[in-house]
């Protein structure tokens, strides 16, 4: 389903909530440490430099991505696996799992999130980005264009949707009840984009993956012709850029330290 070419069009705009994300990740000396839908790998090399004595495993389910990721494979310390993450299990116990724009692909995130709770050591973390641009005028063209008789039977729930993300606060009351103390916030990025139609080259690397396998090659230029029109006219072009707004949410989740009798 993936395309690693046209995904590392923006890997610019990608790694930057990632590296956000990080950054707020404040555990001490994580020794194993897993990123749970990493893709091309590039960014789980970064937590491999951030801290090179940890045994770091990226796990993804599409090999087209793991592709360029076994490249990067440092035996005994970064290495990859082909997982569906709602479902893989790490044999040793977790100091720090990331998972960075991947759970919005998942559709039952209180027991994925549960279930990664458990993977966690005791005084384990979990951080988590995810997009939510849901609300927006990229998934109304998305949402029209796939509504349309000649692709809706096809196209019917699936791909994302305006319920693949959560409200924010929705997160931190799970994973509070979880046992963790949660630092959650959103963020807004605009990205300053150049060419024809580069929200339409953006999506096609994203959110049109699972839309563009159901359909036939003569279905799917019909289709993006479709969705890049409504694009173009809800994203304009101005002096030669676009600007494409891209909320996003995120949370650091650390066990909570246990009370004194």
């Amino acid at each position: 389903m993936w395309n690693a070419a046209q995904y590392l069009k923006f890997a610019d705009e990608r790694s930057r909530p990632f590296v956000d994300l990080v950054s707020h990740v404040h555990c001490q000396d994580p020794q194993v440490i897993a990123d749970l839908g990493c893709g091309t790998g590039s960014l789980t090399r970064m937590l491999h430099e951030r801290w090179p004595e940890a045994r770091v495993t990226g796990v993804d389910n599409s090999p087209e991505m793991l592709e360029h990721a076994f490249r990067l494979t440092i035996p005994g310390r970064l290495e990859f696996a082909q997982a569906d993450i709602a479902t893989w299990f790490s044999e040793a116990p977790l100091d720090l799992i990331v998972s960075n724009a991947a759970l919005q692909w998942i559709h039952d995130h209180a027991a994925v999130l549960t279930r990664w709770s458990k993977m966690l050591s005791p005084a384990g973390t979990l951080a988590v980005q995810m997009p939510n641009r849901f609300q927006t005028p990229s998934q109304t063209a998305i949402e029209e264009v796939t509504a349309d008789s000649r692709w809706a039977t096809k196209l019917h729930k699936v791909g994302l949707h305006r319920d693949s993300v959560k409200p924010l606060s929705w997160y931190v009351h799970l994973l509070h009840d979880l046992g963790f103390e949660v630092n959650a916030w959103e963020t807004s990025y605009l990205h300053v984009l150049t060419g024809e139609n580069p929200v339409l080259d953006w999506l096609k690397g994203t959110a049109l993956r699972p839309l563009l396998e159901r359909l036939h090659e003569e279905e799917r230029t019909e289709f993006l012709s479709a969705v890049g029109s409504r694009l173009k006219t809800a994203y304009p072009a101005r002096g030669g850029i676009t600007v494409f707004p891209m909320p996003r949410v995120f949370f650091v989740a650390s066990r909570l330290e246990p009370e004194d009798d």
